[in-house]
C-alpha cells in the first residue's frame, strides 16, 4: 500500500523540504569526496584531476545544472573531458542516452550494456557503484544539517504539516534526520522509493492542501521545478548562504506564507535570488 493512501493533513498549510543541500550539509562532501574522485579514478584522470574536478563541482553544485541525475552529471563532464583533455571512447553515444532515457539509474545503465554491449555504460556502472560505497564510508562529522535548520524545521512544525521530498536514499536520508533530532518535527519521508519530488508533492495535494498553502523548500532547480509543476509555493536556501536563507526562512518567508502575503512579490523575489545565485 502507498504511503500516501494512508496520510491525513493535520493542519491546512504544509511545507516540503529537500534534504541534501538543503537541510543536510551533505551535497558538497559527496560531491568533494566521492563522485568526482570516483569519476577521475575510473577513467584514469589523474594528470588533469583539479580542473576536471572544479568542473565537475560547477556542473553538480554552483550552477543552474545543481541536482542534476548523476549520469546526466557524468555525460556532461565526460564530454568536456573529450573536447579538453583526452579521448573518451564512445562518449557521445552514451551523452545522447542520458538525454533520452526514460530511467537514470544503476539497473538502467546494466541493461543499455547488457544490450549494446558498449564499454562506456560498464564504466559508468562500475563508476556509480563506486560512489556508493564511498558515500558509505564517509565520517559523520561531515554529515550534519545547516545553521539554523532545527529551528527552522520546529518553527514549520509549530503551524504546519512538515514533509521531507528527497530524491536521496530512505535509508539515508531517515538516519542522517534522526541522528540530529529532526526527525521529531516531520510527519512524513518521502525519499525516491516513493518517487519523483513532483510526484510526491502532487500525491500529498490530495490529502486536501489549498496550492497556495504548499510551500517547497529546497536548494536546486529540480525542487524549483517540482514546486512549479504542481503550483505550489517554493522557497530557496541558497548555495554558500545556507544558514542566512535558513534564519530568512523563519523570520520572513514563513510568517508571509501563513499570512498569505509569500504568493506575488516575495515569490518573485525568493525567485530572483535563487537564479542569481546560481548564474
Amino acid at each position: 500500500m502507498s504511503v500516501f493512501e494512508n496520510y491525513q493533513k493535520k493542519r491546512e498549510f504544509l511545507v516540503c523540504i529537500d534534504s541534501d543541500g538543503c537541510a543536510m550539509d551533505t551535497m558538497d562532501c559527496k560531491h568533494f569526496h566521492c563522485f568526482g574522485p570516483c569519476m577521475v579514478d575510473e577513467w584514469n584522470l589523474g594528470e588533469w584531476k583539479e580542473p576536471i574536478l572544479d568542473y565537475w563541482n560547477q556542473v553538480n553544485l554552483y550552477t543552474m545544472t545543481r541536482g542534476i541525475n548523476r549520469f546526466l552529471a557524468l555525460g556532461k563532464v565526460l564530454a568536456h573531458v573529450n573536447v579538453t583533455y583526452r579521448d573518451i571512447p564512445q562518449i557521445a553515444e552514451f551523452a545522447a542516452w542520458t538525454e533520452q532515457a526514460a530511467e537514470l539509474s544503476n539497473a538502467s545503465v546494466k541493461a543499455a550494456y547488457e544490450e549494446n554491449g558498449q564499454e562506456i555504460y560498464k564504466k559508468a556502472l562500475a563508476w556509480s557503484e563506486a560512489v556508493n560505497a564511498a558515500i558509505t564510508k564517509l565520517p559523520d562529522e561531515l554529515k550534519k544539517p545547516f545553521d539554523g535548520v532545527a529551528e527552522g524545521v520546529a518553527s514549520a512544525h509549530a503551524c504546519a504539516d512538515v514533509a521531507i521530498v528527497s530524491s536521496a536514499n530512505y535509508e539515508a536520508v531517515k538516519e542522517e534526520w534522526e541522528k540530529f533530532k529532526l526527525m521529531d518535527s516531520v510527519d512524513l519521508c518521502l525519499t525516491q522509493n516513493e518517487g519523483s519530488k513532483a510526484f510526491c508533492i502532487g500525491e500529498m495535494l490530495k490529502a486536501g492542501y489549498g496550492k497556495d498553502h504548499v510551500l517547497m523548500v529546497g536548494d536546486a532547480p529540480g525542487d524549483k521545478a517540482a514546486a512549479e509543476k504542481n503550483g505550489v509555493l517554493y522557497y530557496p536556501i541558497l548555495v554558500k548562504k545556507e544558514a542566512e536563507s535558513w534564519e530568512r526562512f523563519v523570520s520572513e518567508a514563513l510568517p508571509k506564507f501563513l499570512d498569505g502575503s509569500y504568493k506575488s512579490e516575495y515569490q518573485e523575489k525568493v525567485n530572483k535570488a535563487f537564479l542569481e545565485n546560481l548564474s
